[in-house]
């Protein structure tokens, strides 16, 4: 049996940037360091932390009166920095620049009086987040049935942008329907897609080309950006499995497997991705071999106050 491992996979700019400050803020400032909401959907990644002195809390009133918060990558709306300043609350932001783009089309668009149409998954962080930035004058759109019925301002100025972990083929549908319905429709710059979704989509595309017989995808249950490329391992024609580390790889699944695609989420730690290529070399694989897509050499900067430090 032979293993295709994916390139790129795993962690990107925006998670690792994540990551490193909340590592960086415990060494700075000594635990306990408050962070609101997963810093990234994986579960290793929150447990590492968890270990080092992370706090994690779901809103923040659960952080005390002048303590230090971090936000996650996600992002969030105006109304948790208003919390902040209310609460004394310092806070560092680890929203992913990319996301933070968006945010800032969101205020421009709103400002020239357009009505904003965003797609993506309603109760996902991210677009909690960009949603509240300006309630009143956005809509969410989650597939093509939705963006066939939804109903929307006519003779408004409409714009779209899009929910930045999810891949140009999984929104074209949605914003083919929507401009069919709406000529004036204004769509999203292409760079408002986030690279990594997108280099590690085309790279199972690549490795479906290839012939593997089985998907491993790495990344934890609450992940989208992995779910995802699962789904883009199965519309290819293959038997695909998400799996949150090598534990609950199952046997049976290799079971007249000659090629193995290997990859994983943008959130996910190149430790466990390792962990799951020595369990598939017990379960029989002789040779692993990189299906190169991509090269990346994206890095986002440090927030000013860890920076300085």
């Amino acid at each position: 049996m032979k293993v295709l491992l994916a390139s790129p996979r795993g962690f990107c700019a925006g998670v690792d940037r994540a990551a490193k400050i909340v590592d960086l803020a415990l060494k700075v400032f000594g635990p306990p360091v408050y962070v609101r909401r997963e810093i990234v959907h994986n579960s290793h990644v929150v447990s590492g932390l968890r270990a080092k002195g992370a706090v994690f809390v779901e809103e923040l009133w659960e952080v005390p009166e002048g303590a230090l918060a971090i936000l996650s990558a996600h992002g969030v709306a105006p109304s948790v920095f208003a919390e902040a300043k209310e609460r004394s609350v310092r806070l560092i932001d680890a929203t992913c620049p990319l996301v933070t783009k968006v945010h800032m089309e969101v205020h421009r668009a709103v400002a020239r009086g357009y009505h904003v149409i965003l797609v993506g998954h309603k109760g996902h962080d991210e677009v909690i987040g960009t949603v509240g930035e300006a309630p009143d004058h956005m809509t969410v759109v989650e597939d093509e049935e939705q963006a066939r019925c939804v109903s929307l301002p006519q003779h408004e100025k409409l714009m779209v942008v899009t929910q930045t972990t999810l891949g140009v083929d999984d929104t074209a549908g949605v914003l083919r329907v929507l401009r069919d319905r709406f000529g004036h429709l204004e769509l999203p710059p292409a760079d408002d897609i986030c690279y990594a979704t997108q280099n590690r989509q085309d790279a199972v595309r690549a490795m479906t080309e290839r012939g593997i017989g089985l998907l491993l995808v790495v990344g934890s249950p609450n992940s989208s950006n992995a779910a995802r490329l699962v789904e883009v391992g199965v519309a290819g024609g293959v038997q695909g499995h998400l799996i949150d580390g090598s534990a609950e790889i199952r046997e049976a699944w290799l079971s007249g497997v000659d090629c193995v695609g290997v990859t994983a989420g943008a959130s996910t730690p190149e430790g466990v991705v390792q962990e799951v290529l020595e369990r598939l070399k017990v379960l029989g694989a002789e040779t692993v071999e990189r299906c190169v897509t991509a090269e990346e050499d994206t890095v986002f900067q440090l927030p000013p106050a860890l920076r300085r430090r």
